[in-house]
């Protein structure tokens, strides 16, 4: 699961897979702004046919924080 997470996220961001890891940030390090992490939880969301509370996502500011939660609700 995480290297599906981190390949999803590398191909948003237009980043290198390989410069990813549990403890990059999605706000600080890919630069994500808030349209991003809306984007990027509802892909999710399709992804592994969950639903991701608003406030849920507010937490989470690390890859390792997303694989988590999905790890968690999945």
């Amino acid at each position: 699961m995480y290297e599906k997470i981190c390949a999803l996220l590398a191909e948003k961001f237009d980043v290198d897979v390989a410069t990813l890891n549990e403890n990059t940030s999605i706000k600080d390090d890919l630069q994500a702004d808030s349209l991003d992490i809306v984007e990027l939880m509802t892909d999710l969301e399709d992804e592994y046919n969950i639903t991701i509370e608003d406030e849920e996502v507010m937490q989470m500011s690390t890859i390792g924080d997303v694989v988590k939660y999905i790890e968690a609700h999945t």
